[in-house]
């Protein structure tokens, strides 16, 4: 008798979470029926629909449309609203990608109703409990049946946590999946010419942790840091809207804007956006992806935080943390425009095939999960 076709829910909500789901919902649809849920939590254009365009992610089945708010009350909404999906659905699994709030929130419906979760990017601490994301991270690994990790250090960690041996799967990177078919695209965007940029005469900036633009004495530290590597070379800032707004509120706009060789843009699409971190001389960031892509594409990459939750990309890729002190912050800058940056390469499984063999194991792992409750 053929056997029935498993039913996956893939739940994502925000901009980075929309990078790993696009490889993970082609390859599961060979295998799966797939139902996709957007939950809504990024929902400006800018920071959702042209990532869905660059991507080629397919329109959701499910929008929850849940909008901004604090985190327990976007955590709240995405609960309710999503209990409802899987009432309606009975998945045989769901597929959660991440670390944000929406993360969080599907894998606690889905585990208060029996439902399997299958975690990818698990395993990765920052061991910093004032990051929002790291309780999100523990919180659903502990409530996860199949946890896919990235890198060896996340496996470590699982094992400490005592998370199964038998429940941690080394499958690779799917951010790096959607990287390597992104690649042709990136190479077409002509962003850089457009921008009045030449290859490796300036360095990008993305800034929107809490930590970094949330008081207005962060902010005048970046504004100093920004300032400072402004008159190395030119600096382009595509501007979360979060952080937009942080500088608005606290009445910097002007002061940011007026920073000689250093322009403020609206954030970017997928394909652009990497085009110009692929041609940049190197990244100040505070983002956890951007180390990853980084790496993969050979760009210096200086994080602006005292702590990563990606210790790969350090130890093997192009990732240096900065902190926030500006001499180290500059210091690091020479370095990577004069081309003496550090010997790197790329870690294992980070080849752009990761998603096919999330999808084959998780369909090994259900039918036998399954064929045991029989």
């Amino acid at each position: 008798m053929k056997r029935r076709r498993l039913k996956v829910v893939v739940a994502a909500g925000a901009r980075p979470n929309f990078i790993k789901v696009a490889p993970l919902i082609r390859a599961l649809r060979k295998r799966f029926q797939v139902v996709f849920v957007h939950t809504g939590q990024h929902y400006d254009f800018k920071m959702s629909g042209v990532f869905f365009r660059d991507l080629g992610i397919p329109k959701p089945d499910v929008h929850l449309e849940v909008g901004s708010g604090t985190h327990g009350a976007q955590t709240a909404k995405v609960l309710e609203l999503f209990e409802r999906t899987l009432l309606k659905e009975r998945p045989d699994a769901i597929v959660v990608v991440g670390d944000v709030n929406s993360t969080l929130a599907c894998a606690l419906a889905a585990a208060k109703m029996q439902v399997p979760v299958a975690h990818v990017e698990a395993g990765l601490r920052s061991f910093d409990r004032a990051m929002p994301e790291e309780i999100n991270r523990i919180a659903v690994d502990r409530l996860s049946d199949f946890l896919y990790v990235t890198e060896e250090s996340a496996i470590r960690n699982l094992r400490r946590e005592g998370i199964p041996a038998r429940r941690v799967f080394f499958d690779g990177n799917v951010m790096i999946d959607s990287l390597v078919a992104g690649l042709p695209a990136i190479e077409r965007s002509r962003v850089v010419a457009s921008l009045g940029l030449r290859p490796k005469g300036y360095a990008v900036v993305t800034m929107h942790r809490p930590s970094n633009v949330d008081t207005k004495a962060a902010l005048l530290k970046i504004l100093s840091i920004f300032e400072s590597i402004a008159r190395l070379t030119p600096v382009l800032y595509p501007v979360h809207p979060r952080a937009r707004k942080m500088i608005e509120s606290h009445g910097l706009g002007k002061r940011f804007a007026a920073l000689p060789g250093f322009r403020m843009i609206e954030p970017l699409g997928y394909t652009d956006f990497l085009k110009l971190v692929k041609e940049s001389a190197f990244v100040l960031t505070d983002s956890g992806g951007i180390q990853e892509e980084t790496t993969k594409l050979g760009v210096p990459c200086l994080t602006m935080r005292e702590n990563t939750e990606r210790p790969v990309t350090v130890r093997e890729g192009t990732n240096v943390l900065v902190g926030s002190d500006v001499k180290v912050v500059v210091a690091a800058a020479r370095k990577a425009i004069a081309g003496k940056w550090k010997k790197t390469r790329v870690p294992r499984g980070w080849d752009g095939k990761a998603a096919e063999r999330i999808a084959v194991n998780l369909e090994r792992s259900l039918v036998a999960s399954q064929a045991g409750r029989t």
